[in-house]
């Protein structure tokens, strides 16, 4: 008999497990409906909840995969800002090392200038004394220049008198000497365009072509023969059959002695002849 008990107890047991109406027979009986019915809406509370629940899950797992998503984004927008940033600054730190060198350059320039200004300041400083010493210097020069000119002047009208002075006399002595020798000839200065002697004189067949000066030299006597040559060029009927060429001179020099002797040019000075006429 107990094994049929034993039986009936796992019979009434799968019953309540397995049979809900049955459950609640004996629920009733036992005065537990009302339990189990709120037990049975718990349980299916339960279930709704873990459902939510697993929802709940896949929506964070569906959240958490789109944040890492977005992580991921902003941790490669950020990577990228970092680099843009880096290679920014990195370019920034150059042109600013570009920019201190530019003015480290300029500063060097600029301490170049000022030196070279200061250099060219005192330049120009001695400059001006060398200016103020050399107008000391040119006004003395000047000065000097100044009672030069008056000797000068002195000099050149004392030369101009005595050339004056001398030319008269060579006309005075020549046409003396003439005249002793049976030639009365009146000489004068010859003055033309393109020519000009210091004397000159003709009559009948013979005319005197002649230079004068106080220290004579070669050069005179090349001096009269171009002068003789411009007469028979330009004015050939100032000229006759015999031609007397004449140096009358302070001071012969002997080379012009010695040219005129060859040349048969007549040298004479106030005391004596130096060179004899070439007359017949």
């Amino acid at each position: 008999m107990s094994t049929s008990l034993q039986e009936l107890k796992k019979r009434f047991l799968r019953l309540l497990d397995e049979d809900v109406e049955f459950r609640y027979t004996v629920a009733g009986y036992l005065g537990l409906s009302e339990i189990l019915k709120r037990l049975d809406g718990i349980e299916e509370e339960q279930v709704r909840l873990r459902e939510e629940q697993a929802k709940m899950r896949e929506e964070q797992i569906r959240m958490r995969e789109e944040f890492s998503k977005r992580f991921e984004a902003h941790e490669a927008e950020m990577r990228a800002l970092r680099e843009d940033f880096n290679k920014r600054f990195e370019a920034h730190e150059a042109e600013l090392r570009a920019l201190r060198e530019d003015f480290n350059r300029m500063q060097k320039t600029i301490e170049d200038v000022q030196k070279t200004i200061a250099d060219m300041q005192k330049t120009i400083a001695d400059m001006q004394e060398t200016i103020a010493s050399m107008q000391l210097t040119i006004e003395g020069m000047l000065r000097a220049i100044e009672r030069m000119d008056k000797r000068l002047t002195r000099v050149e009208k004392t030369l101009e008198k005595l050339t004056i002075d001398i030319e008269e006399e060579a006309r005075s002595i020549v046409a003396h000497r003439l005249r002793q020798m049976g030639y009365d000839i009146e000489l004068d200065r010859l003055q033309l365009p393109g020519v000009e002697l210091d004397l000159y004189g003709a009559i009948d067949d013979m005319c005197v072509v002649g230079e004068c000066g106080v220290r004579a030299g070669p050069s005179l006597l090349e001096e009269l023969k171009h002068k003789l040559e411009t007469l028979k060029k330009l004015y050939p009927s100032l000229l006759r059959p015999k031609t007397i060429l004449v140096i009358y001179a302070s001071l012969a020099l002997p080379e012009l002695v010695e040219s005129a002797k060859r040349e048969r040019v007549w040298v004479l000075k106030a005391t004596k002849d130096v060179v004899p006429p070439p007359l017949p």
